[in-house]
């Protein structure tokens, strides 16, 4: 037997039969329980680094224990690859945005393999392939024919000198990315998703997700942001145009000293129209606008006076009206009743303002302040309140919103933070929206026999604006109800339309009359065990969510919910910094696969940490997990090579323990998704091996050493491939987890490690229920820890029952 661990030899030897064989290839097999595992497919943008392969590792080796265990395992992979990115390679470099995501899926498949991932490959889907969005357009038909497809105006960014619409990433510090020129935010008619229809059902089914993070669950709640409260009409002082506020403290009503407004707020046009610094006004609402709208609330609280006043329906105060930007149209109303005595936010915003403050809740027992040096929040008895004086706050708040109901100046309501889902965007690549207008027949669904809608070849990429507008073979067309001139849609689909029911797919992918087969959907689905990043938390999770029970309710399936399990896993991190390539401190495939070879790579990705947490890369820990698979290259090479027999010796019984407790714990951990305690457990074990292999019988040696190799097989699934084959046996792929006696994990004796100064000096071996007194004599007895004991004062003698001995001299 070869003495050298060659890594590259074995790697490429073992991809080459895993692929040549099928070996990962799954049927929908009945006999067997089904385990569905999937990791969120990845973007194709080119090279993978350590921090992709860390989310690939997990969900790999996790498969490789299952199969072992029995199941039958769907795990498949696939590439979101639609997106923006391919659309900027080719107006940069002028690459046709196919080709550049072609050579990208090719380059990833390539360097997945070479990590030794056990994908089906016959499943591979690739969203941006006409067979795959195909049924995006066909969904879109049936979420439109139920009212769940729709088109309505909405703001946007907009790029004059490029001509194009911008994601609020694209317009920071309201300048175009591309061109620097000032962006622009105007309405602009948009197809969305109803996906406020299924808001209840998508909180109230969130309880029932018992195996997912409680954080990622408190996202999508605080998300979907289910709240009761009140709708009061405030008015446009000197007009009829009313101010809808919602609110959750009705109690606060007579407190309310200023109003604020999103600044995409319809009537704020009208507000400023009289104001003395409207261009001023203008050019705040403009660069607020161009803000990411949810980062601009965590920002310092801004604002300007309108020159407007509201009018409040309970008292008749006149309140000033304010733009600020800390309020959404995405929540209530677009505007927000200000009590700066009882909100902290408003409390900061009226002293930056001088804006008076009025207390309407005190604390009980508690007299009025001549000024707050805080917003007080918590409950208290009412004051300048009216009729409401003396009450309890929490029963003000029915009382209010009864007289405010009963008055007919507002009206109860449940409200959301969720809003629907805005699909449209205005470039090239992506799936085209199946529609058509006519001006006979207005908007036209395109029939479902000519589906796909197909995205047009030789398009020109200027930068400036959506190339489908320009070509004019897409756009012109036949209206399919009367035959005359019309024009196609030239939106395309968002890219988390893709990733929204991609799961499904895999489970029959070259399925050709529907997105999918109902029996194999029925089959495999739910997921069993979802692996991703916790940047999905909300987005794809909950419009995955919203699929699923929308395709439910159309009749193709029977599943409430896509995912049964999830696992979030932590970033890699180098030099202080998430590894990615704008950073500059990102490890490459080929890098470490040249060097170390894959299972070095995923021993130490597995060991170095939780998967939840972030892991730190560490050059020396790649270079510890490399040394540890050459020991177990070293034990096994040993026992090839050993002719003894010791038929005379006795089976070691410590031995014996040894190997049932690390096949238990080992088994349980993986379950448990406990790779880095495994790992060590592993460590463990092969240190007991060599302390007894020259002493033990060839065939126990034998036995704790093929175990380890089982055990082994699926963190660094090559070299268990090779030294199983070695000692003599067929595919290890194929063969079934070991098993543990616990009969013989728990024994009349155990082994104590005996330390001198924290150091390993020697091993006993007691009686289970040795008193601690006896245990310390033995010790301290024992030859070889008299070598660094006598003629020296123990100061101390710390015991760990039945595992350590620490002897303080």
């Amino acid at each position: 037997m070869d003495s050298k661990y060659d890594f590259k030899e074995i790697e490429t030897k073992w991809q080459y039969i895993w692929e040549k064989e099928n070996t990962f290839k799954v049927s929908d097999d009945d006999t067997k329980k089904k385990f569905y595992l999937l990791e969120m497919f990845p973007y194709p943008s080119g090279d993978l680094h350590m921090g992709h392969v860390r989310n690939y590792t997990i969900g790999d080796t996790h498969a490789r224990f299952l199969r072992m265990k029995g199941y039958n395992v769907l795990y498949p992979m696939g590439y979101d690859s639609f997106g923006l990115p391919a659309e900027n390679a080719a107006i940069k470099s002028g690459i046709d945005p196919e080709e550049w995501t072609a050579k990208c899926i090719t380059r990833m498949i390539q360097q997945q393999k070479k990590m030794g991932l056990s994908y089906d490959w016959s499943r591979l889907v690739i969203t941006c392939k006409q067979e795959y969005y195909k049924w995006n357009q066909w969904i879109f038909l049936k979420f439109f024919e139920k009212g769940l497809a729709y088109k309505k105006k909405a703001p946007i960014n907009w790029c004059p000198s490029c001509n194009t619409v911008l994601a609020n990433e694209q317009a920071q510090n309201g300048s175009c990315w591309r061109c620097d020129n000032s962006v622009h935010v105007k309405d602009l008619e948009q197809w969305f998703f109803r996906i406020t229809g299924y808001a209840d059902e998508l909180l109230d089914s969130l309880e029932k997700l018992t195996q997912w993070p409680e954080r990622v669950k408190v996202m999508q709640k605080n998300w979907i942001g289910r709240s009761e409260g009140t709708v009061i009409n405030f008015r446009v002082k000197g007009t009829n145009k009313g101010i809808p506020v919602f609110t959750t403290r009705p109690d606060t009503v007579y407190g309310v000293k200023f109003m604020a407004f999103a600044p995409e707020h319809p009537l704020v046009n009208d507000l400023i129209a009289h104001s003395n610094n409207k261009d001023e006004i203008g050019r705040f609402i403009h660069r607020v606008i161009s803000e990411d709208k949810f980062k601009r609330t965590d920002k310092e609280k801004e604002g300007m006076f309108t020159g407007s006043y509201a009018v409040n329906p309970v008292n008749n105060e006149e309140i000033p009206i304010y733009i600020a930007n800390f309020v959404l149209m995405e929540y209530g109303t677009g505007t927000i009743m200000c009590v700066p005595a009882h909100d902290q936010r408003d409390f900061e915003f009226a002293g930056k303002f001088n804006i008076t403050i009025k207390q309407v809740i005190l604390l009980p027992g508690g007299v009025e302040q001549p000024e707050l040096k805080a917003a007080y929040i918590e409950e208290g008895i009412m004051i300048n309140s009216g009729s409401f004086n003396g009450m309890k706050s929490e029963d003000a708040r029915k009382k209010i919103s009864d007289y405010i109901v009963e008055n007919k100046i507002g009206n109860r309501m449940v409200h959301y933070k969720l809003r629907d889902w805005l699909i449209s965007r205005q470039r090239y690549w992506g799936t085209p929206i199946p529609i058509i207008y006519c001006s006979k027949c207005s908007i036209v669904p395109v029939p479902e026999e000519d589906l796909p809608v197909k995205l047009p070849k030789g398009v020109k990429f200027t930068g400036k604006g959506n190339p489908l507008q320009e070509c004019k073979e897409f756009v012109q067309c036949r209206c399919p109800k009367c035959g005359g001139p019309a024009e196609r849609e030239t939106d395309t689909m968002d890219t988390f339309v893709d990733s929204s029911w991609y799961f499904s797919r895999y489970c029959s992918p070259q399925h050709s009359s529907g997105p999918y087969d109902r029996k194999a959907v029925d089959h495999w689905m739910p997921v069993d065990q979802y692996i991703g990043g916790i940047e999905h938390a909300v987005l794809h999770l909950l419009y995955s969510r919203f699929f699923t029970k929308a395709l439910r309710d159309i009749g193709i399936h029977g599943i409430d919910e896509p995912f049964v399990r999830l696992l979030c896993q932590g970033m890699v991190v180098k030099d202080g910094a998430k590894m990615s390539k704008s950073k500059g401190n990102v490890v490459s495939i080929d890098y470490i696969t040249e060097k170390y070879g894959a299972d070095t790579a995923r021993l130490f990705i597995l060991f170095a940490s939780p998967p939840e947490m972030d892991l730190e890369w560490n050059d020396e820990g790649v270079k510890g997990a490399f040394r540890f698979l050459n020991r177990i290259w070293a034990l096994v090479e040993k026992i090839m090579n050993n002719d003894r027999t010791h038929e005379n010796t006795a089976e070691d019984k410590g031995l014996v323990r040894l190997m049932n407790r690390t096949i238990r714990k080992v088994t349980d951990d993986l379950a448990g998704f406990s790779f880095n305690t495994a790992v060590a457990t592993l460590m463990e074990y092969i240190n007991g091996i060599k302390e007894t292999q020259d002493r033990v019988p060839a065939a126990q040696l034998r036995e704790v050493t093929e175990k380890l190799v089982l055990l082994l097989s699926p963190f660094a699934p090559h070299i268990a491939e090779e030294l199983w084959q070695r000692l003599g046996h067929g595919r290890l792929s194929g063969h079934a987890w070991p098993l543990y006696d616990a009969a013989l994990i728990e024994a009349d004796s155990v082994l104590i490690v005996i330390q001198v100064n924290g150091k390993l000096r020697s091993r006993i071996s007691v009686a289970a229920d040795m008193p601690e007194q006896e245990v310390k004599k033995l010790a301290c007895d024992d030859l070889k820890i008299r070598e660094y004991t006598d003629g020296r004062e123990i100061k101390k003698i710390i015991y760990i029952q039945k595992k350590l001995l620490n002897i303080v001299v």
